[in-house]
């Protein structure tokens, strides 16, 4: 009897694809928890720092809070004290802080 079970089984082997279903479940997983989410963000980044424009008060990537004085199309000029500007590339700017409003690592 158990030569007949063992018989049957080892004819039928499974499809081929079945064993890749693993592996492109695994690749789904890390689109739709990692990959995804960050282009969602990267997207919104660009977008915020397209639309900065003079008055905006800002947080570059290094953490000065300054005021933007000057945008062109790579860079920002802020003025972060009394007569002291400094000039960021527009892709460190790490967030744009709303008027009467704190920024967010605070």
């Amino acid at each position: 009897m158990l030569e007949l079970l063992a018989a049957a089984g080892a004819g039928q082997m499974p499809p081929g694809w079945l064993q890749w279903l693993p592996i492109l479940g695994m690749i789904l997983i890390f689109w739709f928890l990692i990959i995804r989410p960050q282009m969602k963000r990267q997207k919104e980044h660009q977008e915020k720092v397209a639309s900065m424009k003079k008055g905006d008060q800002v947080v570059t990537a290094g953490g000065l809070i300054g005021k933007v004085v000057k945008v062109t199309d790579d860079h920002v000029e802020l003025d972060i004290a009394k007569d002291v500007r400094v000039k960021a590339v527009k892709q460190t700017i790490g967030d744009i802080i709303p008027p009467g409003g704190k920024p967010a690592n605070d």
